[in-house]
């Protein structure tokens, strides 16, 4: 398999732009309609999401056989979407008249074989991970919705209550369906860890002209039925009784994933008594945005393993710390520490390169990767875009 020459072809289709995923889904709706009711109706975002996920896919196709996690999560949370092996041979199919399409002459026996045995190998990764998978979970679970809370003026705390248990780690993401946007699942991080009657809590920031997060805080209401995907991500999780100090770098509503491991953290402090240093810091832009300050100040006071810092951006009156969270993370003592990073594409990429700057270890700062496409998996320059959506 020429690697060099799968990347090389890539990059030539996708100097046309959306129009690869257009034609890409034309085809495939087309050739299989079938397949159409899988998708939204709106499909301008699932046109981008194609063309990323493809990308960090090609891109990396060399590395598959040692490295598929990323393809195996892909596979798993395609089980939702009720996807059968039948659906891979439809993909395939689309791709390459796509590829065939925009290439002209250039798509010859070679070229056609080598992206043959890539796809191969791709959809051989994912099918097996999701026919593993459904050996012990089910396609999504069904979850009550508790209640709806609107805390600030662009975010709302919504409470589940999964009808069967839905395991999960702290740190992990889930996605979520709501009634009100069919086939439009996004991804949370719940904000808490595992509780004995399995809610779940969810912080959800409101995006302007977000289809899912508007219709969510607008319309989605106690008594509602939404689904959940199964639980993705192993970056920001923390092994029980890790003796590992650490340094949480939350930017926004990405506090949420490092919340439930520091609670995680704390239950063991309350048990045993004993935790690792943990010192988290939070930026927003404006001190308003610090939704969860008053229990995280409470408990700094209250426990002398935990230290919590607010960092705001945006106003200059604040009389607390101030500057892009990132900077002031890569001032404070990085030995030992291991690094969880969670916010924005450009927030985790800042902090990636100042961290790094500060002489902190690539193999020491964790982020999720499969929310990103990335051209390398351990650089701050490869934290480039936001594989998932803007809510």
């Amino acid at each position: 398999m020429d690697t060099a020459a799968l990347q090389r072809s890539w990059d030539q289709v996708t100097r046309h732009g959306h129009d690869v995923a257009l034609h890409f889904y034309s085809h495939l709706f087309v050739s299989h309609p079938e397949v159409r009711p899988m998708f939204p109706l709106a499909m301008s975002h699932q046109r981008d999401k194609f063309v990323s996920v493809l990308g960090r896919v090609v891109s990396h196709v060399d590395q598959l056989e040692n490295d598929a996690s990323y393809l195996a999560h892909l596979g798993r949370d395609h089980r939702k979407y009720a996807v059968i092996m039948e659906h891979y041979n439809a993909v395939g199919a689309s791709l390459f008249a796509t590829l065939r399409h925009f290439l002209g002459d250039q798509w010859d026996e070679n070229l056609a074989a080598d992206w043959a045995a890539a796809y191969q190998v791709i959809a051989r990764i994912m099918f097996e991970a999701a026919d593993t998978a459904a050996e012990t979970s089910p396609d999504w679970w069904d979850a009550d919705v508790v209640s709806v809370e609107r805390r600030m003026m662009d975010l709302t705390l919504v409470r589940v209550q999964p009808r069967r248990e839905l395991p999960y780690l702290p740190g992990q993401s889930v996605s979520m369906e709501i009634p009100q946007r069919p086939r439009m699942w996004r991804y949370f991080s719940p904000a808490n860890a595992p509780r004995r009657d399995g809610s779940i809590d969810l912080q959800v920031q409101q995006i302007d002209g977000g289809q899912v997060s508007t219709a969510l805080v607008r319309t989605l209401k106690a008594g509602d039925t939404v689904k959940l995907g199964a639980p993705v991500g192993d970056r920001l999780t923390r092994k029980d009784h890790d003796t590992t100090d650490l340094l949480m770098v939350a930017g926004g509503t990405g506090l949420a994933p490092l919340r439930a491991v520091l609670e995680q953290t704390d239950r063991e402090w309350q048990r045993y008594g004993a935790a690792p240093r943990v010192h988290l810091l939070h930026g927003v832009r404006m001190p308003w945005h610090l939704h969860d300050r008053a229990r995280l100040r409470d408990l700094a006071n209250d426990r002398p393993w935990f230290d919590y810092t607010e960092v705001v951006s945006d106003d200059p009156s604040y009389p607390g710390t101030r500057g892009k969270v990132g900077t002031i993370a890569a001032r404070q003592d990085l030995m030992g520490r291991t690094a969880m990073v969670c916010g924005g594409p450009q927030m985790v990429a800042h902090t990636l390169e100042q961290l790094t700057a500060a002489g902190m270890a690539p193999e020491n700062i964790k982020y999720e990767h499969f929310y990103y496409a990335a051209a390398s998996e351990h650089s701050p320059q490869a934290v480039l875009s936001r594989s998932g959506d803007n809510q």
